[in-house]
């Protein structure tokens, strides 16, 4: 299914598969699981979008898509296709409920230099946001017509940015394969609908497509004065209820009380957090307590907390390691040198545009003078009100994260260390 695979994903997978002289092959008028899964299916996500306040956006709809526009003109673009919701949701100051745990909404969005259009399920377009898009001159479409409007544009010779590793496979193929029926219509040298970059440029090839990163990743991440505070705000209203939890799992222990880590899980809930590890479990990055293979949370191990919230205003993201009772050496000295890298990306003080993998050293540094490490990044951008996980910032040992540190950026700082079958140490 095209819909389901970035186009670069699928490329990747067509190329290694096509070693094992195995082809990869598209359905473009049916999914398989669609036709056998009829019955016990969940229905699609109904909740209503809402506007994301001003105060808490900190810049309006307008004054974003006049920034984007002037990217385009800049590429040659006559127009860019979004496909990730969290930009989507960014971009139009909206949110959503159709992703757990992420406050987006399931769309695609295309800007062109003289309009712009939404594909949404109207069902959850309330007046508000109708109004909200209308000052903005955003026009909905609905969700499932988003190809017919790629072929559309396609056939007219418009020169689209494409960020294929985001945007579907199916949404590529489709543009690429109109272009092609285009290009047949009116020779090689078509031209591009791009008046104004056409004119300044002196371009005269036919319409190819753009492909590169979406501007809109870079933007979103720098955060403006709003967003900045809104994440200050949440994150000591976020400290209060974890503060709260803590001092009502100590004095569980105290007692004896006997505790899984879902029963822990259920409890985490009223403090607007998740993801917790005990013991063992704490092994596993990102590991989700369920019932049937849960730990009993044990006063003699270490234990995990891997928890966010999403609030109005921000979101969080905050992990945190402890023992109930007495730790053993090995875990204290584990312990002592994550703190220790923690310490070091917590205070240190670089120059503005140094990349993530620079500073990822200072947070192993303590544990490779003994010989250990940790198989995952340091810290990964957070969304302000939207997804825990964002990007192009990052710190990482990954020679490829080349992205500058920028004024403006939020990116977590949570060093660890992992002994498998034994414990998890995050901080």
């Amino acid at each position: 299914d095209q819909f389901l695979f970035s186009h670069d994903a699928a490329k990747e997978l067509k190329e290694a598969i096509s070693k094992k002289n195995l082809e990869l092959v598209y359905l473009y008028d049916l999914n398989l699981v669609d036709e056998i899964w009829k019955e016990s299916r969940p229905k699609p996500p109904s909740d209503p979008i809402r506007v994301h306040d001003m105060k808490y956006a900190g810049l309006d709809v307008a004054s974003k898509l006049s920034s984007l526009r002037a990217e385009l003109v800049g590429t040659g673009a006559s127009a860019i296709v979004i496909s990730m919701l969290d930009e989507v949701a960014w971009l139009l100051n909206l949110r959503g409920s159709d992703v757990p745990h992420s406050p987006v909404m399931y769309a695609y969005l295309i800007v062109e230099v003289d309009g712009a259009k939404l594909f949404v399920d109207n069902s959850k377009v309330t007046k508000e946001v109708m109004d909200h898009l209308k000052n903005a001159s955003v026009e909905l479409r609905p969700y499932d017509s988003i190809l017919s409007e790629i072929r559309r544009l396609g056939a007219q010779g418009a020169q689209l940015w494409l960020d294929t590793s985001s945007v579907n496979a199916a949404i590529v193929e489709t543009y690429k394969s109109a272009l092609d029926k285009y290009r047949s219509n009116h020779g090689s040298k078509g031209k591009i609908k791009n008046k104004r970059y056409d004119e300044s440029n002196g371009l005269s090839e036919g319409p190819s497509g753009v492909y590169m990163r979406s501007p809109i990743s870079l933007a979103k991440a720098l955060k403006n004065p709003a967003e900045l505070e809104g994440m200050q705000n949440c994150h000591l209203r976020d400290a209060a209820a974890l503060a709260q939890f803590w001092c009502w799992l100590e004095e569980e222990i105290h007692n004896n009380v006997e505790l899984t880590e879902v029963d822990v899980a259920d409890k985490l809930l009223e403090f607007r957090a998740k993801k917790e590890g005990s013991g063992a479990n704490g092994a596993i990055i990102h590991y989700r307590a369920e019932i049937g293979s849960c730990s009993v949370v044990d006063p003699n191990k270490l234990f995990l907390l891997d928890s966010g919230a999403q609030y109005i205003d921000g979101t969080t993201d905050i992990t945190r390691t402890v023992h109930f009772g007495e730790p053993t050496a090995r875990e204290k000295e584990c312990f002592t040198r994550v703190l220790k890298g923690h310490i070091a990306i917590d205070q240190a003080v670089f120059p503005e545009n140094t990349p993530g993998f620079v500073l990822d050293a200072f947070a192993r540094s303590s544990l490779w003078k003994i010989g250990l490490d940790y198989r995952h990044g340091t810290g990964h951008g957070v969304g302000a009100a939207l997804n825990v996980h964002e990007g192009p910032q990052s710190i990482s040992y990954r020679y490829g994260n080349t992205t500058p540190l920028q004024k403006g950026m939020i990116v977590s700082n949570e060093p660890g260390y992992y002994e498998d079958h034994a414990f998890g140490i995050r901080i």
